[in-house]
């Protein structure tokens, strides 16, 4: 199993979620909560997975920073096969969609794309939320090759594994990949930053907090017991824990 993290920066965002790129002459000064948007590239045998999709952010010439990473790595958007979503907020799945000349199409054209359908209805009952860019989500669930998915919990292949967690938001979904003796966990905005497992605090950005808060702790023990990899979305320091 090999694992590309795709950060596409620092950022800082503020109370309408707008994202501001940190750098080194605006990091000190800019106001709001930092975080790095970090998806990640799974690739397996049977695979090559992209988790959650990022926030669509472009380099000076115009091209998304997860494009220019998988070309870095030798990586065709078309060699994507697998679009795991954990939720619909603005910032996890931007990168899905491509806006062209004459409209849209789909960035990873053949990809299965995997959404929650119950998180999909949440999102369009909370209009008013800053977190959702409508106008992306209303184009990504018109895209083809869509999987809708309604169970709490199976397995996508013999390798993915899926389960519904709630906390961030209600139907929040994490991921479990398994290759050979190697376990990647994958908890989104569950578990996004390593200091989430130093500081067992419930947050008030969470729809549930103290459920992810409870969430995460027994994570912790699965991972200390079974050696997980596990991904950190928003982690400005670093992309991947290992225990």
């Amino acid at each position: 199993m090999k694992i590309i993290p795709l950060k596409e920066g620092n950022f800082s965002t503020n109370r309408t979620k707008d994202f501001t790129l940190l750098t080194d002459e605006n990091a000190a000064t800019v106001k709001g909560i930092k975080m790095s948007v970090t998806p990640f590239l799974i690739i397996t045998e049977h695979d090559v997975i992209l988790l959650d999709a990022g926030i669509g952010w472009k380099n000076e010439v115009g091209q998304t920073v997860i494009s220019e990473i998988l070309k870095s790595e030798g990586i065709n958007t078309e060699d994507v096969t697998k679009v795991l979503l954990s939720h619909l907020h603005k910032d996890h799945i931007e990168t899905t969609v491509t806006r062209t000349e004459n409209g849209f199409r789909a960035t990873f054209p053949n990809a299965e794309i995997f959404i929650q359908k119950r998180e999909l209805d949440y999102a369009m009952n909370n209009r008013e939320s800053y977190s959702f860019d409508f106008d992306t989500l209303e184009k990504l669930v018109s895209l083809d090759h869509i999987v809708w998915m309604d169970e709490d919990r199976g397995f996508i292949t013999n390798e993915i594994y899926f389960e519904v967690a709630g906390g961030h938001t209600p139907f929040m979904q994490v991921f479990l990949i398994r290759e050979g003796d190697e376990t990647v966990f994958y908890g989104a905005d569950d578990l996004p930053q390593a200091s989430y497992l130093q500081y067992h605090l419930a947050y008030k950005s969470d729809f549930d907090g103290r459920k992810a808060m409870e969430l995460r702790q027994k994570w912790q023990k699965e991972a200390i017991e079974n050696h997980w990899k596990i991904l950190l979305y928003h982690d400005l320091n670093k992309a991947v824990l290992q225990f």
